[in-house]
């Protein structure tokens, strides 16, 4: 067996290099550690000339200096961070959307964006798993957090606690998405085409009750006092699903359905134009979100649009909330519907 030195083995192993600093980034650039702090951290505190700035930025990207997050946060006494908790729904491509927008839209205000997935936690367990990475905001899709949950997050140091859903919660900003609204747009659109027998679509996963479960409650309200009767039809999101509901459609008796949004409303169309039933001849298909895929169906799907929230805007609230966390929480009712009649109605 051979035997390999020491000294040998210690120089086959490359030192380690030292972690490029903002003291380095400044001499290289040729200006005060000020001026680079100013810089990378795109404050406009100080007028700096895009001479100098075009400096500093090529010398980090020289040496691969990246600014210390935790050292930025001690000097600010608070984080960057704004925490965006995965949603326990399917996030369908209009929400997706979204999301890259505020995404976008907070990068550019400076803060840094993380997804966190729960890992089947919910409530106050959840909050306590969030605050542990000590955000300075956190963003909450859907019901997933009560006040206690609020509260312990205002504990750990975020600043700005935004929920969005159906409703308020205590101590938490607050953008209500109205959902009932949208299944009341839909029954009554599809009542003054003179559709009476009218399914409403509610996927079978759970985890879109917080949507589905409003919109056929729309409908009913919509239609109340009318003569025309709502049938709750549920509806898993694949082909054989999609092949059971049609083959009993005539039986069912309907003449019109609002499938809860544009994917069930392409899937379960298919599914009926397979079984020979002629849209809208037969029964008329309506869907939700507006998709780009609607349009290109044949007949072209008829949808109901949302307005949702615009991600510029809520990273602004995010901004003023973190700047001040005193202020009394801001409510702000954001989801707008509207029906885009085509030709499957």
């Amino acid at each position: 067996m051979v035997q390999i030195p020491k000294s040998a083995a210690a120089s086959s192993t490359p030192a380690p290099r030292s972690v490029p600093t903002s003291t380095d980034v400044a001499r290289l650039a040729g200006v005060s550690r000020a001026t680079v702090s100013y810089v990378l951290n795109n404050s406009g505190a100080v007028r700096i000339s895009d001479a100098t700035r075009r400096r500093v930025h090529e010398a980090a990207e020289e040496l691969g200096y990246v600014p210390h997050a935790a050292a930025r946060s001690l000097r600010a006494g608070h984080s960057r961070i704004v925490l965006m908790p995965a949603p326990s729904f399917p996030a369908g491509p209009l929400y997706s959307r979204f999301i890259e927008e505020l995404q976008e839209a907070l990068g550019r205000l400076d803060y840094t964006v993380v997804q966190h997935a729960t890992a089947g936690r919910h409530g106050d367990e959840a909050a306590r798993a969030w605050a542990e990475l000590r955000p300075v905001a956190v963003l909450v899709p859907g019901s997933g957090i009560g006040p206690e949950g609020v509260a312990l997050l205002r504990r750990a140091g975020a600043r700005a606690v935004v929920t969005l859903g159906s409703g308020p919660v205590e101590g938490a900003h607050a953008l209500l998405m109205d959902h009932e609204s949208v299944g009341h747009c839909a029954g009554a659109h599809l009542h003054t085409r003179g559709r009476r027998r009218i399914g409403v679509v509610v996927p079978e996963d759970r985890g879109l009750d917080v949507f589905s479960r409003p919109r056929l409650a729309g409908v009913r309200r919509a239609l109340r006092g009318t003569g025309a009767t709502v049938t709750e039809l549920a509806l898993g999101y694949d082909e054989r699903s999609a092949a059971r509901l049609a083959a009993r459609w005539r039986d069912l008796g309907l003449d019109a359905v609002f499938a809860y949004n544009d994917e069930y409303a392409m899937l379960l169309m298919r599914a009926l134009q397979d079984e020979g039933v002629r849209i809208p001849e037969e029964t008329a298909v309506l869907g939700a979100d507006d998709l780009m895929l609607g349009r290109l169906l044949r007949p072209r799907l008829s949808t109901v649009h949302l307005d949702l929230p615009s991600g510029r805007d809520l990273a602004h609230l995010v901004d003023r909330a973190v700047r001040d966390p005193g202020a009394p929480p801001e409510r702000h009712t954001v989801l707008g519907a509207t029906v885009v009649p085509r030709e499957s109605t």
